[in-house]
């Protein structure tokens, strides 16, 4: 078994890190459905503004609030108005196509992304 990328909501922008909460991210029920997460799963976050990468689980926002909270202490590491990647990944014998949705600045589906591969470059 190898692990893959199932899913991601790339581009998403923290609205609120909130360091008194015990943990986790907090996700718009809405792009937890179009992106095939589930609450509890474990996720990864890219923050693309300070670099920081971290695990934690999903628990579910409002629906189509476009809230992204960052919950406990990863409120240290990444901040309200911090653009985000959030990846879930999947076992399986092979590859299949993942799930990846492309939002805008207030978090509102824009439209689902391809995750193939580019050429390699020949030197």
């Amino acid at each position: 078994m190898r692990q893959f990328l199932h899913s991601k909501i790339h581009q998403a922008r923290v609205t609120e890190a909130n360091l008194d909460y015990v943990g986790s991210i907090t996700i718009d029920e809405a792009l937890m459905d179009l992106a095939d997460i589930s609450e509890f799963e474990k996720v990864l976050i890219v923050d693309n503004t300070n670099g920081a990468r971290l695990e934690t689980y999903v628990i579910k926002g409002e629906r189509a609030s476009g809230v992204i909270g960052i919950n406990g202490a990863a409120a240290h590491l990444i901040n309200a108005g911090d653009e985000v990647i959030i990846i879930t990944f999947h076992y399986a014998e092979k590859a299949v196509e993942p799930t990846c949705v492309l939002v805008d600045e207030k978090n509102q589906f824009v439209r689902y992304l391809s995750e193939t591969a580019g050429t390699i470059p020949s030197f």
